[in-house]
């Protein structure tokens, strides 16, 4: 790549709001000549009390579900661990495979279907890019004569928050839906970093904010509702470049009144630096002109 491209973020700051890849991204920024602001957003919290996890399992092994849908890496993994859990049961973790594999499995990308993978479990149906709510139902209607949804009885491992847009197409097509939740997002132990970069936001210090989830936007909002920051937040945002992973992120930040200024080509963390350092000036340029 051209030293122009490779330098597209110098002189400019860069919130990001990464957790369990914060070093990751802050080096990718860094590696664009920008100054990463890194505010950890949140954290994942398994849940420790969790029938609804316990309960899909024996039900799977029964022979009660057509189809499970895995929406998240972290999710298909922590439900494995959850059931492999139950010590009651000898050989939990293998009789969970097992039955897995009697069923319609579907992958939204390639994080669950990575961890379906560990677990020797095949995907039937995989979701391309950019892996939304959209993609996945508009994949099960290409597929709807192989793998019809009226009257099947169909699992959808969530991931934090429950996604209306997905169980409301699911039902239309006539499945009969479980919720399975599995884990969910809290705050980071330790907010003081996303306190300062909400700071540095309302006083005028970024020049770029890239969001790779939407709980970030949430939690964004949250601590700055919470330090009476809001408004010049919201401000702020009228002056920054906003760039977004994909649709999902996008929809969230435009619902609560933010902009999106760009989207990557692939809604990877890389491409969306990428484009940050290739469009990044230009569209600052133009919201600041």
């Amino acid at each position: 790549m051209a030293d122009g491209p490779m330098k597209g973020l110098a002189g400019l700051r860069v919130l990001c709001l990464e957790s369990r890849r914060a070093q990751e991204m802050a080096k990718l920024i860094s590696n664009y000549g920008g100054e990463a602001v890194v505010a950890p957003s949140m954290q994942e919290v398994t849940l420790k009390d969790n029938p609804e996890a316990l309960t899909f399992a024996r039900k799977l092994a029964e022979g009660g579900f057509d189809m499970v849908i895995f929406l998240t890496g972290v999710g298909t993994r922590a439900l494995a661990r959850i059931v492999e859990a139950r010590q009651e049961i000898a050989g939990a973790r293998q009789q969970y495979v097992e039955a897995l594999r009697r069923v319609v499995i579907v992958a939204r990308g390639p994080k669950p279907a990575a961890a379906l993978a560990e677990l020797g479990v095949p995907v039937s149906i995989a979701v391309p890019e950019p892996n939304t709510w959209r993609e996945l139902l508009a994949v099960l209607d290409q597929r709807a004569d192989s793998f019809p949804l009226k009257g099947k009885r169909v699992a959808v491992q969530e991931y934090g928050a429950a996604n209306p847009e997905l169980l409301a197409g699911l039902s239309e097509r006539g499945a009969m839906v479980t919720r399975v939740p599995v884990y969910e997002w809290s705050l980071p132990d330790d907010t003081g970093p996303l306190r300062e970069g909400v700071e540095a936001l309302a006083g005028g210090r970024i020049d770029i904010a890239l969001f790779t989830t939407s709980v970030q936007i949430l939690h964004l909002l949250r601590i700055a509702a919470e330090m009476q920051l809001e408004e010049p937040l919201r401000s702020a945002f009228r002056r920054i470049v906003v760039g977004s992973i994909g649709p999902i992120t996008s929809d969230v930040l435009r619902q609560n009144g933010l902009p999106v200024d760009f989207e990557p080509a692939h809604p990877k963390m890389g491409f969306l630096v990428s484009e940050a350092a290739q469009r990044g000036r230009d569209l600052l340029a133009r919201k600041r002109g």
